[in-house]
């Protein structure tokens, strides 16, 4: 069960990166302010109402506006999956330096037994106190 989780895990994991990285652009055809088309990796279709450029040039023709627009939505994905450490602020670089030695320090341990109380002696125990103080309820 904990190899299938994992394998599943990680077909994931590489599809995120695939789509996290892979870049595309949408083609939107509107004839006026209708969407006519929409074509992800071509153009996308006309509607055979473009009108077409004259190629003669004379000062009294009157041309008219082209109802049609072509639109591209480009979607662009990461370039870069290695982020630089070679670019670190001073408060970044500040809690690096104080994680790592307390990290390090952590696992350290000491060399000898220290104890505080090594020439402190203890008191010759004449009467058991604890049994003088007693009370009990009947």
């Amino acid at each position: 069960m904990k190899q299938v989780f994992h394998k599943t895990i990680s077909i994931l994991m590489a599809f995120v990166v695939l789509f996290s990285t892979m870049s595309f652009t949408i083609d939107l055809h509107y004839c006026g302010d209708t969407l006519v088309d929409t074509s992800i990796f071509g153009e996308a279709d006309s509607c055979g109402m473009d009108m077409q450029k004259s190629d003669t040039s004379s000062e009294c023709s009157i041309a008219k506006k082209n109802c049609c627009t072509d639109e591209q939505i480009t979607v662009s994905g990461q370039d870069e999956l290695k982020i630089s450490f070679d670019k670190l602020t001073l408060d970044q670089q500040v809690f690096v330096a104080s994680f790592f030695h307390t990290y390090i320090n952590l696992f350290e341990g000491l060399n000898d037994n220290v104890t505080s109380y090594v020439d402190y002696v203890s008191p010759l125990v004449i009467r058991q106190l604890y049994k003088l103080d007693e009370s009990y309820l009947i």
